[in-house]
């Protein structure tokens, strides 16, 4: 069964496009999945129930103290070899900080279904984003929507295994 087509997900999808879940998503949802995350040890993402996720633990770009942060993720490969990580900030003006702090910091590591992963992250650029890009729009379609708002290029990481 395609992602659209589970019970839910269209319905998330064509709210998670709007402009008020823009503006409420990046504080709420960010510090439910960390919390609970927390309670659970690792062991649940609710925001995973609907997509893939990861915990991404980078170095702040500037103040280099240890930043935690969950993210919607697009496994690539059997057994999740490497990631995608889109820098879309709900469709918001500004690029998220976690992607500075990648930019900074390539040396992370992300807690993918209860395991600590040591990963290091590398920015795409030209014909390998818009690959990455066609295939993060096929996974998760809002993702256009949000692009088509702000005037910024979205930010596209691939993030593998140390």
């Amino acid at each position: 069964m395609a992602r659209g087509a589970l019970p839910g997900v269209r319905l998330v999808q064509k709210v998670s496009a709007t402009r008020t879940f823009a503006r409420v998503a990046p504080h709420l949802v960010p510090a439910v999945d960390r919390a609970v995350h927390r309670l659970t040890r690792g062991r649940v993402l609710l925001s995973a129930r609907m997509l893939p996720g990861v915990v991404l633990t980078a170095r702040g770009a500037r103040s280099g103290l240890v930043r935690r942060t969950p993210l919607a993720c697009v496994p690539e490969g059997a057994g999740a070899a490497s990631w995608l990580l889109v820098g879309s900030n709900f469709g918001r003006a500004e690029h998220p900080a976690w992607t500075a702090n990648l930019l900074a910091h390539p040396d992370a590591e992300v807690s993918w279904k209860g395991t600590d992963i040591p990963v290091t992250a590398r920015l795409l650029a030209g014909e390998e984003r818009d690959a990455a890009w066609r295939a993060a729009l096929a996974f998760w379609p809002p993702y256009a929507t949000y692009q088509a708002r702000i005037d910024r290029e979205i930010r596209l990481f691939r993030i593998t295994r140390r």
